[in-house]
C-alpha cells in the first residue's frame, strides 16, 4: 500500500510540473497582455484541479495497468511464435485505442462542421455524422495499419529512417493532388493519434516485443511505432479526401 501511495505521489508531482509552465505562459499574458479582470475565475481553479486530478491518475493508471498488459501480450505473443496473432493484435490494438482516442473524437466532428460550412458536404446532422464517423474509422484503420507495419519491421529488422522518409515523399506526392479543404484535416488527423490513450500502449507493444526478440534493442527497436502512427492517418484521410 505504501509502494503504491508513493507511486502515486511522484505522479501527481509529474503532473503538477507538467502543468505548470501552461499556468505560468497563461497568467503572464493575463497579467501583462489582456490586462482584463478574469471571469469565472473560480469555474477555472476547480477546472484547473480536475485536470491535474485527472491527468495524476490517468498516468498512474497507466503505469499499473496498461502499460504492463502491452508489454505482457507483446511477450506471450512472440514466445509462443505466432505471427498471425501478433500482427492482428497490433492492428487490433491500433485500430481499438485509436476509435476511443477523445481528440480524434473531437476533431472529426469539428472537422465535419467545417466541411458542411465550405458546402464540401450536405449541411445536415445525417451527412456530418456519416463525415465525422468515416473520419474516424479512416485514422483507425491508418494506425492499424501503422501498427502492423511496425511490428513487421521490428520482427524483420528493416531501416526505420528508410521507412519514415519514403512514408513523407508519399505524403507530400498525396498532398499536392489531394482536395486543399481535406489537407489541414489529414495533417491535425497525424497529431490527434498521438495522444493520452494511444501512446502508452502503442510504446508498450514495441518495447515488449523488441524485449522478447533475439539479437533486439529495445531501445533502438522498441521505439518508433508512434511514428508510422502519426504518418500514415495523414495518407490515409488525404485519400478518404480523394475518395470522398
Amino acid at each position: 500500500m505504501k509502494d503504491i501511495l508513493r507511486a502515486l505521489a511522484k505522479d501527481a508531482r509529474n503532473s503538477l510540473r507538467d502543468l505548470t509552465p501552461i499556468i505560468v505562459v497563461i497568467g503572464v499574458f493575463q497579467a501583462f497582455i489582456i490586462r482584463q479582470p478574469v471571469d469565472g475565475l473560480m469555474s477555472i481553479v476547480v477546472g484547473g484541479l480536475l485536470v491535474f486530478a485527472g491527468l495524476t491518475f490517468f498516468i498512474f493508471g497507466l503505469r499499473l495497468a496498461l502499460f504492463p498488459v502491452g508489454e505482457g501480450l507483446a511477450h506471450s505473443l512472440a514466445r509462443k511464435g505466432s505471427l498471425f496473432w501478433l500482427i492482428a493484435f497490433a492492428f487490433v490494438l491500433g485500430f481499438g485505442t485509436t476509435v476511443a482516442e477523445p481528440a480524434l473524437i473531437a476533431v472529426a466532428t469539428e472537422a465535419a462542421a467545417v466541411a458542411a460550412d465550405a458546402e464540401v458536404i450536405a449541411k445536415t446532422p445525417e451527412a456530418m455524422n456519416d463525415y465525422a464517423f468515416g473520419l474516424r474509422m479512416t485514422v483507425a484503420l491508418a494506425v492499424g495499419v501503422a501498427l502492423v507495419l511496425g511490428v513487421s519491421r521490428i520482427i524483420t529488422n528493416w531501416s526505420l529512417p528508410i521507412l519514415i522518409i519514403s512514408g513523407y515523399a508519399l505524403v507530400v506526392l498525396l498532398t499536392a493532388i489531394a482536395p486543399p479543404e481535406i489537407i489541414g484535416i489529414a495533417y491535425d488527423s497525424g497529431g490527434v493519434t498521438t495522444s493520452t490513450v494511444t501512446v502508452p500502449l502503442v510504446t508498450a507493444l514495441g518495447v515488449g516485443l523488441a524485449s522478447s526478440l533475439k539479437g533486439r534493442n529495445p531501445m533502438l527497436d522498441g521505439f518508433g511505432l508512434i511514428a508510422f502512427a502519426s504518418l500514415t492517418p495523414i495518407m490515409f484521410v488525404l485519400i478518404y479526401g480523394m475518395v470522398v
